[in-house]
């Protein structure tokens, strides 16, 4: 079975970048193929919902212009395609005298990628934008929504298959390699041939890289995000989304308050590490990629650098009394009791040898591939712009 273009990964970028070559070059025979039975099953399917504003990322970088360009293309998405979604804003609190620095550089940052109406707030101001929060200054960001991106995601299949494209649920690839000329894919199913490959395998995309490719110095680690959510008669505690001021240092956000498109209000996530690419429980482990993680000299040097941080987070794992304390530094008014079990995220967090953990999105190009080897927050927002970067790197070729 032979295609023009091969994408692998079924979650919002594959189905992005799909999508857009589709609408691009419509002649062109794209096939999508993913392991599970259905779309977005991992990090689409687990994540906050979150539409993100561009406030965090480096100007200049591709997470910060694909962001901007991606927001906007989301938004319209949704208006053009009847799914719901909400500009509710977010508010980032700085609850410390150490913080409210780090949050002028987040405003002055904003200001660069092109926010419009960023609003600086008092601690009489921040009351009354949110009453039950606690801090010493504030910043609005009204760029910020939640949307579904499950939905979004199969809205992005369904139009990819109006157009001609073609998805192979069920199908693990298992193998890549040359012959005459051509790539050949091998799943546990079939053989099919192609002239160009996309990666955008997410949790596995550093594997499927590796089939491909000679050398790749990153390793994906998994991270795991897990969630409380509010009782429903504490959600009134909750008007925006609430955020704390990040550690510059890492690539997370810190535990947060955010509300759901499907309604609610979800408290986190922590970022601890999975012992399985697909770890969504504590019990999940997978020796083999567990021991692939440990060994990786990228992340004993992370370890090595951040214990304190790392055991700090899996201590709040297993403590709910530690997560409620973290949650108290934005809403003082939280109890243990006012927390219910929610769900958890993995995030694919690519690390270099050197023990970096990669801030910026990676699109690493062959001969006849395109690898996706980091993807993680904001991707599902700036996903349409991304499918534009990928699909436009493809086409050239043909």
């Amino acid at each position: 079975m032979k295609k023009d273009i091969i994408v692998i990964g079924g979650g919002i970028v594959g189905l992005s970048t799909a999508l857009k070559l589709k609408q691009q070059q419509p002649s062109l025979k794209v096939l999508l193929i993913e392991k599970e039975k259905d779309v977005a099953q991992h990090q689409t399917g687990n994540n906050s919902g979150v539409i993100h504003s561009g406030l965090y990322y480096k100007p200049g970088s591709l997470k910060a212009t694909n962001c901007i360009h991606g927001y906007r293309q989301l938004v319209d998405f949704c208006e053009a395609q009847g799914i719901n979604y909400e500009l509710c804003g977010k508010i980032v609190v700085a609850t410390s005298q150490e913080e409210i620095p780090l949050l002028a550089k987040l405003h002055e940052r904003g200001q660069q990628n092109g926010l419009k109406n960023l609003k600086k707030l008092s601690k009489e101001a921040l009351k009354e934008h949110e009453p039950h929060v606690d801090g010493l200054e504030g910043l609005f960001v009204p760029q910020t929504g939640i949307v579904d991106y499950k939905q979004v995601t199969v809205k992005y299949a369904d139009l990819f298959l109006e157009l001609g494209g073609e998805i192979q649920l069920g199908e693990k690839v298992i193998d890549i390699h040359k012959k005459n000329n051509e790539v050949i894919i091998v799943t546990n199913a079939n053989n099919y041939g192609t002239q160009l490959v996309i990666n955008c395998a997410g949790l596995y995309s550093d594997k499927i890289a590796r089939l491909n490719r000679q050398k790749i110095d990153v390793k994906i680690i998994p991270f795991r995000g897990e969630y409380y959510k509010l009782a429903p008669e504490k959600e009134y505690l909750v008007k925006h989304l609430i955020y704390p001021v990040p550690d510059p240092n890492f690539p997370f956000l810190g535990v947060h308050f955010t509300r759901m498109m499907k309604g609610g209000v979800e408290a986190g996530p922590n970022a601890v590490l999975a012992f399985q690419r697909e770890g969504y429980k504590k019990s999940q482990v997978n020796l083999l990629e567990l021991g692939e993680a440990l060994a990786w000299p990228g992340f004993q040097k992370v370890a090595a650098k951040y214990w304190q941080t790392g055991f700090g987070e899996l201590y709040r794992s297993f403590s709910k009394q530690a997560f409620t304390k973290a949650l108290q530094k934005l809403i003082p008014e939280i109890q243990k009791e006012d927390l219910v079990p929610g769900g958890a995220g993995v995030r694919a967090q690519a690390c270099d040898r050197a023990g970096g953990l990669v801030d910026d999105f990676m699109i690493l190009e062959d001969k006849d591939s395109i690898h996706v080897c980091n993807a993680p927050s904001p991707a599902a927002t700036s996903s349409l712009a991304i499918g534009d970067t990928v699909s436009q790197l493809a086409i050239q070729r043909f």
